[in-house]
């Protein structure tokens, strides 16, 4: 198995991360939690359960897929493949497997979990997290006949890869600006179907409606930003 490390943002999961670590199966080299100014155990839990723990102290996603991505680049060892994981337990971490097969066997370039309704809990995701998705991969698909079906924060890419697209947005929009600047870039990518639950305890973006009004609006400025570029 080639070099593989995940990344986990996290905003007080206390009570999921222990279950999401855990739940990685072995073959991977390196777990990395960042915690984003959690003020509960969230980081004690992630230490206890084996794996890597970063602070970073402004909120955001983005911020705290930086500050992981940071970490990384002043290993001796880089790896080959980097996988982002959410902290809550949606996700179902021992599907990272698959997650990452099409680049081991295929040599794709970026793989997305596609949370298809078959596979989705009832409940897992929110009207606005289903609207939200339906609008920007058929904003993709119209103005770069992209395939995308889904913004799904479990994704896999390669190290190079991902270095290569410069990563900037420091909170909602880290996922479409990933897919966005890998359209560009022409990156081979695929999506695979992944199951997704209700999560442990309350979304801090889909949630709220602050939060989904703020992620919706992000989504949609990179996706226009890059129709006109």
């Amino acid at each position: 198995m080639p070099d593989i490390k995940v990344i986990i943002p996290a905003y007080n999961e206390a009570n999921s991360i222990g279950h999401v670590i855990k739940d990685i199966p072995e073959n991977v080299d390196e777990v990395i939690v960042v915690s984003n100014n959690s003020t509960d155990a969230t980081e004690a839990n992630a230490k206890k359960a084996g794996a890597t723990v970063l602070q970073e102290s402004r909120k955001g996603y983005g911020y705290a897929c930086l500050k992981g991505m940071d970490y990384i680049s002043q290993l001796p060892e880089k790896p080959e493949i980097i996988v982002f994981l959410d902290g809550d337990f949606s996700d179902y971490p021992q599907e990272l497997e698959k997650i990452v097969e099409p680049i081991l066997q295929r040599d794709v370039d970026l793989v997305i979990g596609a949370r298809v309704k078959r596979w989705r809990e009832k409940g897992a995701m929110t009207f606005p997290q289903i609207f939200g998705n339906w609008l920007a991969t058929n904003l993709m698909k119209l103005f770069f006949n992209a395939r995308f079906t889904d913004l799904g924060p479990f994704r896999a890419v390669k190290y190079e890869k991902l270095l290569a697209l410069n990563m900037e947005d420091k909170t909602y929009g880290w996922t479409v600006e990933m897919q966005l600047k890998a359209l560009k870039k022409n990156y081979s990518y695929e999506e695979v179907p992944v199951h997704y639950r209700n999560r442990i305890g309350v979304s801090k973006v889909s949630g709220t409606v602050k939060g989904a009004f703020m992620a919706g609006v992000k989504i949609l400025t990179w996706i226009f930003k890059y129709s006109f570029k």
